[in-house]
């Protein structure tokens, strides 16, 4: 079974070795027949805290770590330059 992997922006970096990244995907409407966006947020695990807010992520599946976190970050894409 291949393994899942999403690309994703970091929206929060508060937690301790754990990061919040938003996936978007676009569908179709069956109704409409337009394109919309849905957002689905994930919880991941930064070992090493060294994820920004902003920054284009890639995460992968893995087994599960808490009760919610079950997606580890394998590379870092793009780092945002918005110092804040």
């Amino acid at each position: 079974m291949p393994i899942k992997e999403r690309i994703g922006t970091v929206i929060s970096n508060k937690m301790q070795k754990t990061i919040v990244v938003a996936v978007e995907s676009k569908y179709k409407s069956p109704i409409y027949s337009k394109f919309k966006i849905r957002t689905k947020k994930y919880l991941v695990h930064d070992e090493f805290n060294e994820c920004k807010i902003g920054d284009q992520v890639i995460v992968s599946e893995t087994r599960p770590l808490s009760r919610r976190k079950c997606w580890v970050l394998k590379k870092i894409l793009n780092k945002d330059l918005n110092i804040n």
